[in-house]
């Protein structure tokens, strides 16, 4: 049953992390140099296709990476850049507005599963990657259509869950797996034949923006493509991937760390599914499972930590758990290591 507080408890949750968050970073620095750290890495690529298109800055040379991002989250800072705000600020404050609806609809997704809303939210915002909620990245939009998406499925709303879907689908080729998990989950709920076509909705952004760049480049994947041209992360078999990111993560400079990172997140991935799977909740080890399967059949390990940010299963299966002390083992693990992770992240380190 979904309490009154749980709405309260997420939004104060979210606020006084985001709140804490920039006192421990904000020190010592100028207002404009702090915006500016929060510029680093792929929040500067979204700045970039807001500005110039996809196309890129015509002063620079051309980024093949720019289409592996989808349009969902440039277009909502391009709109907010248009009101007068700085690019990194307007970033930022959509991450806050999306942030603190994915938050809401966590603790109500909890709570409705038989959890503790707060719990929920508290271990997302612990997580050692949950600075990435915070910067100009697309991970809190994403998730606030994702999760509502999926509440509304629990609830049986299959045209909400279909359009909230459809959303996400805009913000990153990850809606692609909750549109699929959301086509299992219809089945084992059971849904009534009629509202089947309502499925295919969350599929049609991804079609679109496919045509998009067909239109452009002649390239119906230019999304796939760029994966592979920016970041070379051509599909390889699993312990392929594994080897690669294995020696990486042995050398002696400051991607090693990183590289680390990637190596300690997929055990939390293999044991998050798992988790799943003794849970028997089939639906959610589908949208996880197959993030799980692109992730690590990529050359080698990159972005998993961040990724994680987007498997809500997993911080509603935490929610459940009765025993408290799980709970506050793993805030005192994570949580230094989310600032760890934040400090970084600001000083320029791939952080995630």
């Amino acid at each position: 049953m979904i309490t009154r507080s749980a709405a309260r408890d997420a939004l104060l949750l979210w606020f006084a992390s985001r709140a804490g968050l920039l006192v421990s970073t904000l020190m010592g620095v100028s207002l404009a140099e702090y915006l500016g750290k929060w510029r680093a890495w792929d929040a500067g690529l979204f700045v970039t296709i807001a500005e110039h298109g996809y196309d890129g800055d015509p002063t620079r040379p051309p980024d093949p990476g720019l289409p592996a991002f989808f349009p969902g989250f440039p277009m909502l800072l391009r709109l907010a850049h248009g009101l007068g705000l700085d690019w990194p600020l307007a970033g930022m404050l959509i991450s806050l507005v999306a942030g603190a609806v994915a938050m809401v609809a966590l603790a109500r997704l909890a709570e409705h599963e038989g959890g503790t809303g707060w719990v929920a939210v508290a271990g997302l915002l612990l997580f050692p990657t949950a600075l990435f909620l915070a910067a100009g990245y697309s991970e809190a939009l994403f998730l606030a259509f994702a999760i509502p998406a999926w509440l509304a499925a629990r609830q049986g709303r299959w045209w909400q869950a279909a359009l909230l879907g459809a959303g996400a689908s805009c913000v990153r080729i990850t809606g692609l797996f909750l549109a699929v998990a959301l086509i299992v989950e219809f089945c084992t709920a059971r849904g009534r034949l009629r509202q089947s076509p309502w499925l295919v909705v969350p599929f049609l952004p991804l079609a679109a923006y496919s045509w998009y760049h067909y239109t452009r480049s002649g390239d119906w994947l230019a999304w796939k493509h760029a994966q592979e041209a920016g970041w070379g992360r051509d599909m390889v078999w699993p312990w392929q991937s594994f080897k690669t990111t294995w020696s990486a993560a042995m050398g002696g400079d400051d991607m090693a760390v990183a590289f680390r990172m990637e190596i300690a997140a997929v055990v939390v991935v293999v044991a998050g599914l798992v988790w799943l799977l003794l849970l028997r909740r089939w639906s959610e080890f589908v949208y996880c499972g197959l993030q799980a399967g692109a992730l690590m059949t990529s050359a080698y390990y990159l972005s998993i930590p961040r990724s994680l940010l987007l498997w809500f299963p997993l911080w509603v299966a935490l929610a459940r758990v009765r025993h408290r002390w799980v709970f506050v083992v793993y805030a005192a693990v994570s949580g230094p290591l989310m600032v760890l992770n934040a400090v970084r992240f600001l000083t320029g380190a791939w952080a995630g």
